[in-house]
């Protein structure tokens, strides 16, 4: 590492300065630029971040009662000014009480508005709460590797703890709590703690671009949060329907090789598939006519390499609709309709 040396207030006012002389200068610039754009994004979203206390029944209790006791924290942040919050799934999940924490020290009581652990995310409210100051919510797809990030939450209790870092990479995958796999996810190196999680991710604008989710055990700078761009789908069905539509056809499925002379016989561009191992009773595969030990090529004219695949294109606007299954059974290609239905997931009670 080269050590800096200073410069002299001689050589700074030369009309030609040495090429070191330059580079120290530009240095001290800009890490000013930087302490500049931390120091506002964090001023500007802070007073949207929130902290939540979770409280679960103790059935362990004296005298055979239940009585609530705080099972966890985390973090979450208004992102309208009628006191609705993000946050993760896995932070509210089994909550009977939550507590929210504001920045100025007042506290309320939460109800649940939703939920969804297949992508960790969950919108809670405050109902007497007019005035929420709201965070300005980006566009992850815009975000570029290197580009500077700013993570707000509470870590280990500590309210409003401001970390920062950069994009490390764009468009990892995430496994849920759920098994099902989050698409488009941005890992970061700004440092995540428990507690962190459900809170945001924030670029040098002040608009939050992820919600922090995730660390890597044993592992020094891997932080995941996901995309804002996904957080604002899940979160809008979440108002409205208090659970995240998807489709549903009623197999289980196994991740397979297809042989080569397989992939040229009936001309797939891919050499994966899903053979199906599982079919429901009376689910929308069965009465299509699938089978156990068909293997599943194509759905809509997409290639089906992975279940997560198949997860990915049974989204919510397939309800209901027909779609067209293309299946090997017993060495012949057959075109077969299948119709989604919702998945079997249902609303969470209103508490």
């Amino acid at each position: 590492m080269k050590t800096l040396r200073f410069v002299s207030d001689e050589s700074l006012t030369r009309k030609t300065t040495r090429p070191s002389e330059t580079h120290l200068l530009d240095n001290e610039g800009l890490l000013d630029a930087y302490s500049s754009a931390v120091i506002y994004a964090s001023e500007k979203v802070s007073p949207s971040v929130v902290n939540i206390d979770v409280y679960q029944k103790n059935n362990r209790s004296h005298h055979g009662s239940s009585e609530l006791q705080k099972s966890g924290s985390g973090s979450g942040f208004f992102f309208t000014p009628d006191g609705f919050i993000l946050t993760n799934s896995h932070v509210v999940r089994n909550a009977r009480e939550m507590e929210v924490s504001l920045l100025d020290g007042q506290s309320y009581k939460a109800r649940l508005i939703g939920e969804d652990p297949d992508s960790d995310l969950a919108v809670i409210r405050i109902d007497d709460l007019s005035d929420a100051k709201p965070a300005s919510l980006g566009v992850s797809q815009n975000l570029r590797v290197g580009q500077l990030v700013v993570a707000i939450g509470s870590p280990l209790g500590f309210q409003t703890t401001v970390t920062a870092g950069v994009v490390s990479a764009l468009g990892r995958s995430l496994r849920s709590q759920s098994g099902r796999l989050i698409d488009n996810v941005i890992q970061t190196d700004a440092a995540l703690n428990p507690g962190n999680s459900g809170g945001p991710l924030v670029n040098s604008r002040g608009e939050v671009v992820g919600v922090n989710t995730a660390t890597i055990q044993a592992a020094q700078g891997l932080c995941f949060a996901i995309a804002i761009d996904t957080a604002k789908r899940i979160a809008s069905q979440l108002m409205k329907y208090g659970k995240v539509r998807r489709s549903f056809i009623g197999i289980g499925g196994q991740n397979i090789d297809l042989p080569r002379n397989a992939v040229r016989y009936f001309n797939h561009p891919s050499d994966k598939a899903v053979l199906i191992v599982g079919v429901e009773s009376g689910g929308p595969a069965q009465r299509a006519g699938l089978r156990e030990r068909d293997i599943l090529l194509e759905l809509d004219g997409q290639p089906v390499e992975t279940m997560d695949d198949l997860h990915r294109m049974l989204s919510d606007d397939k309800v209901g609709l027909e779609s067209r299954l293309s299946v090997v059974r017993q060495s012949n290609k057959l075109n077969l309709t299948v119709t989604p239905v919702e998945s079997i997931q249902r609303a969470l009670p209103q508490r």
